[in-house]
């Protein structure tokens, strides 16, 4: 089934990092941004940073802003009242990130390696602060350099299903689409996008549609599947 394919397309949350996210009504953020030496006030960071998660959960289904979705550095700007210096919007940026980020386990990464051998990688990455953090997990886990392309929404504020960030990548890549495949675990972003661009898509995670060229369980599953039909 998937013996044209010669590049795949990864989603990242959920697909191979897990753990993101870690948002909730009872978080605490002004203890991480006690940690990299922040000023305000512990009530006050955490009344920005719950402001900053809602003002962009707002936006992140609404299709007016699905080409040009706004920063971190935006959002804090809306939602605070008074100006902030330079050096605290970057410590509020980077407890954002690091409550944002999450964790590939390592059995991810062998199979990001394994994958490798057979196709071209690249990641098409919904993500709302700057990559900064991300291209240093992926440095420590030596795999930066699998992904021979990229796309990181908080770069240029596309974000999924838009088609263009899929878009982008396989032109990066210099393949024709047919012989891509995206890999994700959301029918919404992941397949609608890449129906949009006319992409071959495959879920993971639980996810089902009749529209996906087919789903696994997981990522293991799929490199698990491929790695017995060369």
């Amino acid at each position: 089934m998937y013996s044209e394919k010669r590049a795949l397309l990864l989603d990242m949350n959920s697909t191979f990092m897990f753990g993101e996210d870690r948002f909730s009504e009872n978080e605490d953020y002004s203890i991480y941004y006690k940690k990299i030496g922040g000023k305000l006030s512990d009530q006050n960071v955490n009344q920005i940073i719950k402001g900053v998660l809602e003002y962009l959960g707002e936006r992140y289904p609404d299709e007016k802003y699905r080409e040009k979705f706004p920063t971190v550095e935006e959002a804090i700007k809306n939602v605070v009242n008074t100006e902030l210096s330079v050096i605290e919007t970057k410590n509020l940026i980077r407890t954002f990130s690091y409550h944002e980020h999450g964790y590939v386990l390592a059995e991810y990464v062998k199979a990001l390696f394994k994958l490798k051998q057979r196709f071209k990688l690249a990641v098409v990455i919904d993500i709302w602060a700057p990559k900064d953090r991300w291209l240093k997990t992926f440095e420590k886990l030596n795999i930066k350099d699998l992904f021979s392309a990229s796309s990181f929404s908080s770069d240029h504020g596309l974000v999924k299903p838009s088609p263009k960030p899929f878009e982008l990548v396989v032109e990066k890549l210099g393949l024709p689409k047919e012989q891509c495949l995206v890999i994700g675990d959301s029918v919404r972003r992941d397949l609608g996008g890449a129906e949009l661009a006319g992409i071959d898509c495959v879920l993971v995670g639980g996810a089902r549609d009749t529209a996906a060229l087919g789903a696994y369980s997981d990522l293991l599953e799929f490199c698990k599947k491929i790695s017995t039909n060369k």
